[in-house]
């Protein structure tokens, strides 16, 4: 089941009608308060989420499906008239999984939806993983470093799980950036070094497990001193 969070009428039927006749069960949802009364009754498999809704705004809707552990991992695209980078990046950092600026192609979409469902088939779950001082729970959304927890941004923990489960691998820029944002490393894009940067901040002596692979990427090293 896809929810469609969209107040615009005629935008919000013509994507459920393409959802269907692409073989997708979906709902369209014109308000916020509807969306969650549906929500809290059956979780769906993907959010389609406007950012400008009545009511309450998507970006505020995305953090409190990020904020609770329940509901951390559920796939979002967010489908916005906004269109510069920052309010790209910023939904992004909140913790979307995807993007699309409209006006938009149901082809483009239908590629987009399938993209992020294949990126969120689930995985053989890991309970915790540890290197050194630190520790990691998946299934809580918890990081602690000597015993100490460290409070992570959304993105920031998404990219400390993927360095984890790919221990000792070189994962390159496209890679990450597309895996953790669904962007292309474009040569001028700061955000995946930025946000290392940060990471390794907060972690403290356990950062300095993230190594830098000079012109290729990063990878998380658990013998680095």
């Amino acid at each position: 089941m896809i929810y469609l969070v969209e107040d615009d009428d005629s935008i919000r039927k013509l994507v459920i009608y393409a959802l269907e006749s692409q073989g997708f069960s979906a709902r369209g949802f014109d308000h916020p308060k509807a969306f969650w009364e549906a929500f809290r009754a059956e979780m769906p498999e993907l959010v389609l989420l406007d950012i400008m809704l009545p009511q309450e705004d998507g970006l505020s809707i995305l953090r409190r499906l990020r904020g609770n552990p329940a509901w951390a991992d559920l796939p979002v695209i967010m489908l916005t008239a906004k269109n510069t980078e920052y309010d790209r990046v910023e939904g992004l950092d909140f913790g979307a999984d995807d993007y699309i600026s409209k006006p938009f192609g149901m082809m483009e979409l239908m590629a987009r939806i399938r993209a992020v469902l294949r990126r969120k088939t689930p995985e053989s779950r890991v309970t915790e993983y540890r290197v050194g001082a630190l520790r990691v729970c998946p299934e809580k959304h918890e990081v602690l470093v000597d015993g100490n927890k460290v409070e992570l941004t959304y993105k920031e923990f998404m990219l400390l799980k993927l360095l984890l489960e790919n221990q000792g691998m070189v994962l390159t820029r496209e890679v990450l950036m597309n895996r953790i944002w669904g962007l292309s490393a474009e040569r001028e894009n700061r955000t995946l070094d930025v946000h290392i940067r940060t990471l390794r901040a907060k972690l403290g002596s356990a950062g300095n497990a993230i190594q830098t692979v000079r012109g290729i990427g990063y990878q998380l090293n658990g013998d680095a001193p």
